[in-house]
């Protein structure tokens, strides 16, 4: 009986080697071909681990994990905890949030950190569904902030220029009240602002709202 040559890698070499190219160029760039000639291998070679690309997708959302938090009962502590530590890890893969939407998420380490989002909120008494709905509008929080933060682009001068006019015209006098107190130029804070949203958002539901 004559047998095939064994494969040349494992699946989580595939994933891993794609997930690589993606840190460093973009998520645009992980291409089957892309991904196998970084291996040595031809493209064809990759369906052997993965069925398309949208598959490698999957398995790179899954594959690069979540760090994972330790859990204290107090539902506001625990839910930023989790939102810091998905931004830590959208911010070390910076393609991550782009890669989000509609993919499969099936895997142990995505199914872990849903299994943490559902414990940290046990105690707020919402059912499972409201708890799932919760998890996923603060990954979508999180990942437009970590978005923003990755891809802002400084202000032009004229830019500045524009802004320091229309707020001197006194046709916007809460705009320039706001700026005023210093609301342009604070920086960002994530937690405190992860707190306000998470803390608004459960409470709202647990009022039926």
């Amino acid at each position: 009986m004559v047998r095939g040559r064994p494969p040349a890698h494992t699946r989580d070499e595939v994933v891993a080697a794609a997930i690589a190219l993606a840190d460093a160029e973009g998520l645009a760039a992980v291409t089957m071909r892309r991904v196998a000639a970084s291996l040595g291998a031809g493209a064809m070679s990759l369906y052997t681990y993965v069925d398309n690309r949208d598959r490698l997708l999957d398995l790179m959302v899954d594959g690069v994990g979540a760090p994972p938090v330790a859990l204290t009962g107090d539902w506001r502590q625990d839910v930023v905890a989790l939102a810091g530590a998905q931004r830590a890890l959208m911010l070390a893969h910076p393609w991550l949030p782009s890669a989000l939407p509609n993919r499969r998420l099936s895997g142990r380490n995505t199914l872990a950190y849903l299994e943490a989002g559902l414990t940290a909120l046990e105690p707020t008494g919402l059912d499972g569904a409201t708890r799932m709905e919760i998890i996923a509008l603060v990954t979508g929080f999180v990942a437009s902030y970590v978005m923003s933060e990755t891809g802002g682009r400084q202000p032009t001068e004229e830019q500045v220029a524009a802004l320091t006019s229309a707020v001197a015209s006194g046709e916007f006098p809460r705009l320039a009240a706001a700026l005023a107190d210093g609301g342009q130029a604070r920086e960002p804070d994530f937690e405190r602002i992860a707190r306000w949203m998470i803390t608004g958002l459960i409470e709202q539901a647990q009022r039926g709202f």
